[in-house]
């Protein structure tokens, strides 16, 4: 049956290709561990003539009014939300994203369309007093030229128009990686791209191997700049490649969220939330719940109402519309829970709920660990060290607000947390003294596309949406201009 699967080329800036080697790749279920698609993977030849067409195309681009880029981002939004259904089934099956929860990343895809097509039309430079009479300081915002631009598998088809959005918006070009294993939803994309009217040359998807194809575009002479979601490793290779050409690159590498619950919260709100924010995804989202710190009084309560929450929630085919939690997105990140799971329990931590692979019908094929809720752990267990990226979690008691403070901010990463309390001057301290790019007070996440989504420490640097996150796709130029005797 696999051999009778039609192959999805890849878009080389424009036009629809085999690639360079002829090469393809099977697309696994991971909910079955069926085929859902093949796809021709770029090779190094591919990257290189993407990045030339995109230096031709870019010009013209960038002298389009932005009025008019905006016009491609908004019929790309119409096309997006035209196609929800077709494009969340693409996730389900790639991803093994739940079909509810894919219908909410499509939505997120096209939200990130319209949001960039809106304010490129009123975002500009700055006008400044000069020393001299008769003179001015113009501070312009013009394009970078072509970016380049690596995609992870967890949100496949919203972090890729995250990222061409802005970087088109601002008269850009794009050539992008999907990840290997998710390949599917970015050449949708790159679809609807070209039914949008995009210009020839602007847009190439690139399917393959990040070590080949991700360091072949962040090494390729005409790229200007880097925008990355993925791993700590790859983002240090990516800084690597960076620093020769001396490029600027905007990187998000993951995080480990405290979600930090005081006795004043309100129970009911805070529990709802805590496990929302740990399973949306499979917990594989890096503004995920990764450890839960309650205060001591209400540390009981809160476990067992956790508990309970995760028993309740059903986990299984991820096409049903009632399924909660699907699968892991692989073989491999399924065993990586596992490996860290068992080495907490291994040296002592208490399994309150789950805990190891889910079996029997309908789970016989696939990568699914049941939802896990972990007790008693030492401060350096690896639960609480590593980015767990599945549905774990592992709940600590604190006595006060130093210890609080303390335990979120013993980790490398600093991306999101989460605080639940009803003291305003509670609030005021820890969003201060909690060392993270992003807190959510008193509900859940993920991040909006108005706001900045920057991590701190090994979580990266750059970021992602809001004003912040356009003005890292231009540069500035500044005009010192004088008139008349000034001059």
């Amino acid at each position: 049956m696999s051999d009778q699967l039609t192959t999805m080329p890849l878009l080389l800036g424009g036009r629809w290709t085999d690639g360079a080697d002829k090469a393809t790749l099977d697309v696994e279920n991971p909910a079955n561990e069926s085929v859902a698609g093949r796809v021709a993977i770029a090779a190094v030849a591919d990257v290189e003539t993407a990045v030339a067409d995109a230096e031709r195309a870019q010009p013209a681009w960038a002298a389009t009014p932005a009025v008019e880029r905006a016009a491609v981002l908004y019929r790309l939004a119409d096309l997006i939300e035209r196609d929800a259904e077709r494009l969340a089934h693409i996730l389900v099956a790639e991803a093994g994203k739940p079909l509810t929860e894919a219908r909410g990343e499509v939505g997120g895809a096209a939200g990130f369309c319209r949001f960039f097509a809106g304010i490129v039309t009123v975002q500009g430079g700055d006008l400044l007093p000069s020393q001299r009479p008769h003179g001015e300081i113009w501070l312009r915002r013009e394009p970078i030229g072509v970016v380049g631009a690596i995609i992870p598998w967890n949100f496949p088809l919203a972090l890729t128009t995250r990222k061409i959005a802005p970087a088109l918006a601002a008269g850009n070009a794009v050539v992008i990686k999907p990840a290997e294993i998710t390949p599917l939803s970015a050449l949708a994309i790159g679809e609807l791209a070209i039914e949008a009217g995009l210009p020839a040359g602007l847009l190439s998807i690139l399917p393959g191997p990040g070590s080949v194809i991700g360091s072949a575009i962040v090494r390729a002479p005409g790229i200007g700049f880097v925008t990355m979601t993925g791993s700590l490793r790859a983002g240090r290779s990516i800084l690597h490649d960076a620093a020769d050409k001396i490029i600027p690159v905007s990187l998000e590498l993951g995080g480990k969220a405290p979600f930090v619950v005081f006795s004043d919260a309100n129970l009911d709100d805070a529990v709802e939330s805590a496990v929302a924010t740990r399973m949306m995804n499979n917990g594989q989202a890096c503004v995920c719940n990764e450890r839960t710190y309650v205060q001591q009084d209400v540390y009981q309560e809160f476990v067992a109402r956790y508990a309970a929450k995760l028993e309740q929630l059903k986990v299984g085919d991820p096409t049903d519309e009632a399924t909660q939690v699907g699968p892991k997105v692989s073989r491999a990140e399924l065993e990586n829970v596992e490996r860290i799971v068992n080495a907490a329990v291994d040296a002592g931590a208490n399994v309150v709920t789950g805990g190891g692979r889910l079996s029997g019908a309908p789970f016989d094929k696939g990568y699914w660990y049941a939802p896990t809720l972990l007790t008693d752990l030492a401060a350096d267990s690896p639960v609480l060290r590593e980015e767990v990226f599945g549905p774990v979690t592992p709940i600590v008691p604190f006595a006060d607000e130093a210890e609080a403070i303390r335990m979120a901010n013993d980790t490398d990463y600093g991306l999101s947390a989460y605080l639940y309390t009803e003291d305003f001057s509670r609030v005021m301290r820890m969003t201060r003294a909690i060392k993270s790019g992003e807190i959510f007070v008193n509900r859940s996440g993920p991040e909006e596309v108005g706001g900045f989504h920057s991590g701190w420490g090994e979580s990266g640097l750059g970021g992602d949406d809001g004003t912040l996150g356009l003005s890292l796709y231009s540069r500035t130029k500044t005009v010192y201009a004088s008139w008349g005797e000034s001059a």
